[in-house]
């Protein structure tokens, strides 16, 4: 696989809490020459970058980031806010406190409720998998699915880990059919991003393969 198949798969990510909008620009910018499936940033830049990329590249955004916890109507109106300004895809970390507690229930609702404010537009739901054990895991797989999330996300990157073979492989075969695995978090490599593809992601979150290919060119 080369260099250009594992961008085309891409969501070229900036979420630092210090992000400029010179370095978002610049990240647009980078997405649209090597062909990225989107640029992923935060809620405050989807209407600057929108209006500076004028459909050239998808924006991706992040809601409940990173940690998960606001309220489920919080949630919505983030959702709701980030499309009206430009968003094509929603990434939302789940509520990890219900995962703990079990409120199976409540996290459907929350990704249904979620998933509804999308209004067709891609939802990615963010697991953070470092946080979970092989059941959560397996329990979230069946989640996702019901809730009709488009794709289960591995990771924040802001965690205690990131994304892993061993769940990329895990969550391949046990979500439904409809959903895809987006792998997310500590993505330095061609050949990580590669692997993980092979293993069954059909997306990747990453901030460091863009770089990586430019320094090729340089060398």
């Amino acid at each position: 696989m080369d260099s250009k198949e594992i961008l085309a798969r891409c969501d070229h990510t900036l979420l630092k809490p210090d992000a400029s909008w010179a370095q978002i620009r610049q990240i647009c910018d980078d997405g649209v020459a090597y062909g990225c499936a989107s640029v992923c940033i935060p809620p405050s830049f989807v209407h600057q970058a929108a209006g500076y990329l004028d459909g050239r590249l998808k924006i991706c955004t992040v809601i409940g980031f990173p940690n998960g916890y606001s309220a489920t109507e919080v949630k919505v109106f983030e959702t709701e806010d980030a499309i009206r300004a430009g968003a094509g895809e929603i990434d939302m970390v789940i509520n990890l406190g219900w995962v703990k507690d079990c409120r199976w229930d409540d996290l459907l609702a929350e990704i249904q409720a979620v998933k509804d404010a999308c209004r067709g537009r891609i939802l990615k739901v963010i697991v953070e998998a470092c946080l979970l054990t092989q059941e959560e895991k397996l329990k979230l797989c069946e989640i996702v699915t019901e809730g009709r999330a488009d794709y289960l996300k591995t990771s924040t990157g802001f965690s205690t880990g990131g994304a892993t073979r061993e769940d990329v492989a895990l969550f391949r075969a046990h979500v439904g059919p409809d959903v895809r695995i987006k792998a997310a978090g500590g993505i330095r490599t061609l050949e990580d991003a590669a692997e993980l593809l092979r293993l069954g992601a059909d997306r990747l979150g990453a901030s460091a393969l863009v770089e990586q290919v430019k320094a090729g060119e340089r060398n």
